[in-house]
């Protein structure tokens, strides 16, 4: 029986479902902005980014919406956390979480950019950019296979408790070919690591490496949905029942979800001067609430981060909202160790740490 949706996302049961969603345009400079937005009076392009100045008369927050502190000692006190980190299970040793997102959301700066927040400088493991030159092409082949990113406290030194995963973003144009069949393959821990996805090879029992019986140190424990702010008003129509139905058969599964609020400096003139107005921002308040609708959750399990892009140096404040996305996420990651820990001590799977 095929259930029928929206904007070509449908699935039936026997038949892996595919996500073909359109390539999101670009927002561009406007010389008009409708009577209905009350909030923007302009929209201006900055080096490639494209702003949307609040309307005069409306002033930024007075206090933060969420308590931040934006110091080196908060810096260092996040990376402790971080660093320390272990899940509450002695079966498990790192909590791996899942990127999922849209094609050009921010999944892999984000990654790059915890590292970078470690390192103390900017590094990329990977090439990030729409020109399609021969490397670049290769590096998009490359996201399409599952990549699993130990993250370490320090160069050198030794792999923390989290592992980030990343895969094809959802509606990658000619190249699309996740599927939610797929997609809870790897959240149960039956892909195989480099695994290519493609929609005419679902990952099934006959899958070179496939994993018939994953431990539950090889499955997902928590799923980060990655959003770009600047494109919240441009995403498709079918992406929120995409994001809907990703969550129903998620949820299922027992496994948390959050989300992370990408590119917020490039909504608001102020917030990419300093990133520390984040939370004093209308606008990117006014976004968060946006985004909770197109993934149908709380704003709460949404979080704004800041990627690392054209800097060549690192910066407190965006380490801070960095490191504090990671937090975030690990606390979700936990309650997964912790709602498991009963069915699993009692088969003597997972004994919680003492």
């Amino acid at each position: 029986m095929e259930i029928p949706t929206e904007d070509k996302f449908s699935f039936a049961f026997g038949k892996p479902p595919t996500f073909s969603l359109q390539p999101v345009p670009l927002l561009t400079a406007a010389k008009e902005v409708p009577k209905k937005d009350k909030n923007t009076i302009s929209k201006v392009k900055k080096e490639g980014a494209t702003f949307k100045i609040p309307r005069v008369g409306i002033p930024k927050l007075e206090s933060q919406w969420r308590d931040v502190k934006w110091t080196e000692e908060q810096k260092k006190a996040l990376m402790k956390t971080v660093s320390s980190y272990r899940p509450s299970c002695e079966e498990v040793t790192q909590a791996r979480v899942l990127l999922l997102g849209p094609v050009s959301s921010g999944k892999s700066s984000f990654i790059s950019s915890v590292q970078s927040a470690f390192n103390g400088r900017v590094t990329n493991r990977a090439m990030v950019g729409s020109f399609l030159t021969s490397f670049t092409k290769k590096v998009l082949l490359e996201q399409q296979q599952l990549q699993s990113f130990n993250i370490h406290a320090q160069k050198g030194e030794d792999k923390t408790g989290l592992v980030l995963c990343d895969i094809m973003g959802l509606g990658d144009g000619e190249m699309t070919g996740l599927t939610l069949h797929d997609i809870l393959s790897v959240i149960k821990g039956h892909a195989p690591e480099g695994h290519k996805f493609s929609p005419d090879q679902p990952v099934t029992s006959e899958t070179a490496g496939y994993v018939k019986t994953p431990s539950l140190k090889e499955k997902i424990h928590c799923v980060a949905f990655v959003v770009d702010a600047s494109k919240i008003a441009t995403y498709p129509k079918g992406l929120s029942t995409t994001f809907k139905k990703l969550r129903e058969h998620i949820s299922d599964l027992g496994v948390h979800q959050v989300a992370l609020l990408t590119h917020v400096d490039q909504i608001c003139p102020e917030t990419d001067k300093d990133i520390s107005q984040v939370y004093q921002s209308r606008n990117i308040e006014d976004t968060m609430r946006q985004a909770a609708a197109l993934l149908g959750m709380s704003p709460s399990y949404i979080v704004p981060v800041k990627n690392y892009s054209a800097e060549l140096d690192v910066h407190v404040n965006t380490d801070v909202l960095l490191l504090s996305a990671v937090d975030h996420i690990l606390q979700y990651a936990d309650l997964f160790f912790k709602d498991c820990q009963p069915r699993h001590t009692s088969l003597g799977l997972c004994p919680s740490k003492k």
